[in-house]
């Protein structure tokens, strides 16, 4: 059962798709769950957007249509089975409804832009209508800005290791033509590949005739593919972010390490612990004790395993520490 919650995500994987709803011709992407959807429309001037949830859509279909009386999941069933073809580019979304097409006619308006559907059910008329409202900044951001910037980028560095290809290619047919290579068929002798002439074509006679077309508003069945994988490895990398995790969410093994857990202030062992609440109280009584005692008293204890010792001792260290070393005790005394 596909959720409004995870729609988000599943609709972002999808590609954009060419449709003609009512005579228009669009770019849609649509998300069907079991009792709920999530559809995007745009022209590329205005994106439009709707949500619906099971309730929602209960109510809407019982005001549209008054004289059926059925259950949510079987006007949902329905909707799914006469526009779905349209909103996918499976259908053509402008003839005349049979018993499993659907008639659609779209308006627009300054709130937004409204399809209208009519079919059958049961034999009885089924109307719906698609409320689509300007999408919010974020979601053109999400579905187009960002997918089709990493597609351009993506396809930019294509061309570029191609033109390399072909350089390297002209290199050596160069290289046998050197050493006595002989073309046997004169017709696949082909130009030296100038990249700056390709770019100079490109722009000059290539572009208008993209710009004039604009054959299925751009996205054809490679760019689809292309988009697809875009956003699914987007999606992939926002999945293994560790900046996705709700703040507050500890880590499975933060209760078996309390060195984490513990504050930066907080003693290193149980010994320091005891040390210093025997301390606080004598500190806190001195009153009475000279400037000496009071500087010393002032500087941090440090405990004797990270005492440091001098690079050069004086012989009277190493005497000192000479005698306080014991003479090992073996086995047999």
């Amino acid at each position: 059962m596909v959720s409004v919650e995870s729609s988000h995500a599943l609709l972002l994987e999808r590609p954009w798709v060419p449709v003609c709803v009512g005579g228009v011709q669009l770019l849609a992407k649509s998300c069907f769950g079991n009792t709920a959807y999530r559809l995007l429309l745009t022209d590329m001037e205005c994106v439009w957007e709707e949500e619906m949830s099971a309730a929602a859509i209960q109510d809407r279909a019982r005001d549209l249509n008054r004289r059926l009386r059925a259950p949510v999941s079987a006007f949902f069933a329905h909707l799914c089975a006469v526009a779905r073809p349209c909103l996918t580019g499976q259908g053509d979304g402008g003839g005349e409804s049979d018993r499993n097409e659907a008639e659609f006619t779209l308006s627009r308006s300054a709130d937004g832009l409204t399809v209208r559907l009519k079919s059958e059910l049961a034999g009885v008329p089924f109307y719906w209508e698609f409320h689509c409202t300007p999408a919010s900044v974020a979601e053109v951001c999400s579905h187009l800005v960002r997918p089709l910037l990493a597609m351009s980028r993506l396809l930019q560095r294509q061309v570029g290791e191609l033109a390399a290809l072909l350089a390297r290619k002209d290199a050596e047919i160069q290289d046998y033509k050197e050493n006595g290579a002989v073309l046997s068929r004169g017709r696949l002798l082909t130009d030296v590949f100038e990249e700056q002439t390709y770019r100079e074509n490109l722009l000059t006679q290539v572009l208008p005739q993209v710009c004039t077309t604009q054959d299925c508003l751009g996205f054809d069945a490679e760019l689809q593919e292309l988009y697809t994988a875009v956003n699914v490895h987007r999606a992939s990398r926002k999945r293994r972010s560790p900046d996705d995790h709700v703040p507050g969410d500890r880590s499975p093994n933060s209760h078996s390490d309390p060195e984490r857990q513990a504050p930066d202030n907080a003693p290193s062992s149980p010994a320091l612990a005891g040390q210093e609440l025997s301390d606080a109280p004598a500190d806190r009584g001195s009153n009475s004790a000279g400037p000496e005692e009071e500087a010393r008293s002032a500087e941090p204890e440090v405990p004797q395993s990270e005492q440091t010792v001098p690079l050069n001792p004086t012989p009277s260290d190493r005497s000192s520490s000479r005698a306080r070393k014991k003479k090992k005790v073996g086995l047999f005394r």
